[in-house]
C-alpha cells in the first residue's frame, strides 16, 4: 500500500497479522527467562528476591522509557520504530545467553525493556489508523492474542530447551527468530496517514500539543484517562505476578519438571485468554455501537467476574483445581485485555494516541515492576499460593475503577441517534 492511500480491507488485516508476529516475539522473549529461573538461581546462586529484581529490571526500564517512546511515536514513522525495536530487543535477547554474573543479567534485562518499550505505542497507533471505530476492538483483540501465544511459547519452549541443553540456548533461539522476522516487517509493512480512519468517518483529527510535558498534562487532566490508567496499573500488577511466579509455583508446590512447570504455568491461562480476548473484542465493538463506554463496561465485567477464579488459582490444593482457576481467570483477563487501548482511544485525540499508549503502558509496567519483588517478600512470610490469591483484592479495585470510568463516559456522552 502506498502512503496516503486508503487502506483496503485485506491489507489492514494483513497489518494486524504482521504485528501479531512481532508481538509474539516481544512476549516470547520477555517470558523465556521465567521458566528457567530455577536453573539460573542454581547456577548463579541467587535468592528469590534477586530473581525478582531480574524480572523487575525489564519492567522498570520498559516503564521509564514509555512516555518518551509514545511521544516519539506521534512524530516518527511507526514502521521504523516497530522494526528498530524488534531488531534491538532480539539482539539483546540473544546476548543474554552470554551473561555469567548477576549484574550482567540485570543489565541485559533492563536493556531488553528499553528496546521493547517503543513497540506497543507504535503498533497500537498503526492499528488505530488502519481500523476505525467499527473494527478497532476486534483488530486490537486479535493482536492481543499474540501476547498469550507468545507467552506460552516463551515459557514452554524455554523450559524444554533449558531442561535439555541449558538455559542459555533458549535466548539464542528466540533472538535469532526475531531478527529473521525483521526482514518481513521491512519489506511488507507500510506507514499509513495518521488519523485516516477518522478522516474517512468524517471526524476531524486535531493536532497534538508540541511538547512532551504539554501532552502529558493534557492527558492527565482527563479524569476518565486517569481512571483507565489506574485500573491498568492494578490489572497489570496481577498479570506480572502470574508471568513471573506461576512456573516456579508449580515447580515447587507440585514438584513438576522444569519443562512441565513452564508449560502448565502458561498454557491454560494464556489459551483461555485467547478465547476471552476474541470474545471481549466482539462484545466491546457491539456495545460501543449501542452506547459510549461499552468497551469499558466489557473490561469491568471481565475484571470483576475473574476475582473468585484468581483466588482459587493460588489457594487450590490440587493440580486440576489450579488449572480450573487458571482457565476461568484467563478468560476473564482476556475480556479486559481486549480493550485496554481501544477504550483509551475512545477518550483521547487521534494525534495523542502514541503518547497516551506510551504513558498507560509506562504506568502499568511501573506498578507491575514491583510485583515480582512484592510477591517474593510476601511468599517468604505467607507462602506463594496465599500471596497469589491475595492479588484478588487488587483485581477488585481495578474492576471498580473500570466500572466508574464506564459510568462517567456514559454520563458525558451526547445522545446517539
Amino acid at each position: 500500500m502506498i502512503q496516503g492511500e486508503s487502506p483496503d480491507r485485506s491489507y489492514k488485516w494483513l497489518v494486524v497479522g504482521m504485528l501479531w508476529f512481532v508481538c509474539f516475539f516481544n512476549y516470547a522473549d520477555r517470558q523465556a527467562i521465567f521458566s528457567v529461573f530455577p536453573l539460573i538461581k542454581q547456577q548463579l546462586a541467587l535468592t528469590d528476591v534477586q530473581l525478582g529484581v531480574v524480572g523487575a529490571a525489564f519492567m522498570w526500564m520498559y516503564a521509564l522509557f514509555g512516555p518518551l517512546a509514545g511521544w516519539l511515536c506521534d512524530r516518527l514513522p511507526r514502521k521504523s520504530l516497530v522494526l528498530g525495536g524488534l531488531i534491538a530487543w532480539s539482539l539483546i535477547t540473544a546476548l543474554t545467553a552470554a551473561c555469567h554474573t548477576y549484574a550482567e543479567l540485570v543489565l541485559c534485562r533492563a536493556l531488553s525493556g528499553l528496546g521493547e518499550a517503543v513497540y506497543l505505542p507504535a503498533s497500537m497507533s498503526l492499528i488505530g489508523d488502519y481500523h476505525g471505530a467499527g473494527t478497532r476492538s476486534r483488530a486490537m483483540s486479535l493482536h492481543q492474542s499474540s501476547v498469550y501465544i507468545g507467552t506460552i511459547a516463551g515459557g514452554a519452549i524455554s523450559g524444554l530447551v533449558g531442561q535439555l541443553y541449558g538455559w542459555r540456548w533458549s535466548f539464542i533461539l528466540f533472538g535469532a527468530c526475531g531478527l529473521l522476522f525483521g526482514f518481513v516487517v521491512a519489506k511488507f509493512l507500510a506507514e499509513p496517514v495518521r488519523g485516516i480512519a477518522e478522516q474517512q468517518a468524517g471526524t476531524p483529527s486535531l493536532p497534538a500539543p508540541g511538547s512532551l510535558s504539554q501532552q502529558l498534562e493534557t492527558l492527565l487532566m482527563n479524569p476518565i484517562v486517569r481512571l483507565l490508567m489506574l485500573a491498568f496499573v492494578g490489572a497489570n500488577f496481577v498479570a506480572v505476578v502470574f508471568l513471573t511466579w506461576m512456573p516456579s509455583f508449580l515447580y515447587r508446590k507440585f514438584h513438576m519438571s522444569l519443562s512441565m512447570a513452564g508449560l502448565n504455568g502458561t498454557l491454560y491461562l494464556q489459551l483461555s485468554s485467547v478465547v476471552g480476548v476474541l470474545c471481549g473484542g466482539l462484545l466491546a465493538d457491539f456495545l460501543a455501537r449501542k452506547f459510549a463506554g461499552g468497551r469499558m463496561l466489557t473490561q469491568a465485567v471481565g475484571l470483576l467476574v475473574g476475582i473468585p477464579f484468581l483466588f482459587l488459582t493460588g489457594w487450590a490444593a490440587t493440580v486440576p483445581a489450579v488449572i480450573l482457576g487458571m482457565i476461568c481467570f484467563g478468560y476473564c483477563k482476556g475480556m479486559y485485555d481486549a480493550n485496554i487501548f481501544a477504550s483509551l482511544y475512545d477518550v483521547v485525540a487521534v494525534r495523542q494516541r502514541g503518547i497516551a499508549a506510551g504513558l498507560m503502558n509506562s504506568l502499568g509496567w511501573l506498578g507491575g515492576g514491583f510485583a515480582p519483588i512484592v510477591i517474593a517478600l510476601a511468599a517468604s512470610r505467607y507462602g506463594m499460593g496465599p500471596s497469589i490469591s491475595g492479588t484478588a483484592l487488587v483485581y477488585l479495585a481495578s474492576g471498580l475503577l473500570m466500572f466508574l470510568a464506564a459510568q462517567r463516559t456514559i454520563a458525558q456522552a451526547k445522545p446517539r441517534g
